[in-house]
């Protein structure tokens, strides 16, 4: 049987076989740790990470962790618009898409960016 995490990266193989991010749209990759949330934007054709945020650069962390998540998802839109990116593709990471990654992608929507 396999442990939570290892169960994780397995899903998170199976996605990323299926999933690639250009240059025009890239991967949108989250990673949650036990505090702490990051989401960036992935090229995987020049394997380069064109921007990221994380709850590090959120100074008001007041609030539920999910409303984090979605100031986080909305630091990466920012982040996405200015450098003139509108379209991205979500990459789970293996994690089941609701809570503080459903939040981070709802965030990342209302500020402008599609998936």
């Amino acid at each position: 049987m396999l442990s939570r995490n290892a169960s994780r990266i397995h899903r998170h193989n199976r996605i990323r076989a299926r999933i690639q991010g250009t240059e025009t749209t890239p991967r949108i990759s989250v990673f949650m740790s036990a505090k702490h949330i990051y989401a960036q934007l992935v090229d995987d054709d020049k394997s380069q990470t064109i921007t990221s945020a994380s709850d590090y650069e959120i100074t008001d962390k007041k609030g539920k962790p999910e409303e984090i998540a979605n100031k986080v998802g909305k630091l990466l839109a920012k982040k996405a618009t200015d450098k003139k990116i509108i379209t991205a593709v979500f990459d789970r990471s293996g994690y089941q898409y609701h809570g503080k990654v459903k939040a981070l992608a709802e965030g990342a929507r209302e500020n402008g960016l599609q998936f």
